[in-house]
């Protein structure tokens, strides 16, 4: 269950990292389907939202492409979670297999429609009724639509380089506290021969 409750805390880590970086770029799969869907707000968010308010904060998340962009977040997530699950596990055939079942389960349980509910209060807190429609105006205008278009992409290769740096970082990192503590190296070095044996 350790490994379930980190992989838990890195994805919605990564999902709202990936979600902030993007800001407003998330959407409605279905182009010009406005939901008028009643107010569903979280649990302890405030149901006293401005109907008409609340109306463009959802027109908002939809001309940005607020869905769309979180089934791509929760996708790339996932899949990121592949190699982090496949070292943690111990070797063995059913490691894979596991895997497998594990991310379909979780993904499965992941109700997009859920955080774009969460989306609306804090809209409502952030952002003045005339804010949310100068924003509406701005992605539905040829460059918030290309802002719009260009997110996933954009996002994809920050995130990339992202990783790349991190990983530099990391071994970096791992390479000095190792040089700085040469007890720490050595207690590395025979677990790493221990687990060999």
């Amino acid at each position: 269950m350790k490994i379930c409750t980190t992989v838990l805390v890195l994805f919605i880590f990564a999902l709202s990292s990936a979600t902030a970086q993007s800001g407003l770029q998330s959407s409605s799969t279905q182009k010009g389907h406005q939901q008028a869907a009643p107010s569903t707000h979280p649990a302890g968010a405030s149901s006293a939202i401005d109907p008409a308010k609340e109306a463009d904060i959802r027109r908002l998340l939809e001309v940005t492409g607020a869905e769309k962009l979180m089934l791509s977040s929760v996708e790339s997530i996932t899949q990121s979670i592949r190699p982090v699950l496949a070292n943690s596990l111990p070797p063995g055939e059913y490691r894979d297999k596991l895997i497998d079942l594990f991310l379909i389960k979780f993904q499965s349980r992941i109700d997009v429609k859920q955080f774009m509910e969460f989306a609306i209060p804090i809209y409502d807190k952030d952002f003045s009724h005339e804010e949310i429609k100068a924003l509406i105006a701005f992605y539905e205008s040829p460059l918030g639509q290309k802002t719009v278009s260009l997110q996933p992409q954009i996002g994809n290769e920050m995130r990339a380089q992202g990783e790349k740096l991190g990983r530099q970082i990391g071994q970096d990192s791992m390479r000095e506290v190792l040089a700085e503590h040469p007890d720490m190296a050595a207690a590395l070095e025979a677990a790493g021969q221990a687990q060999k044996q």
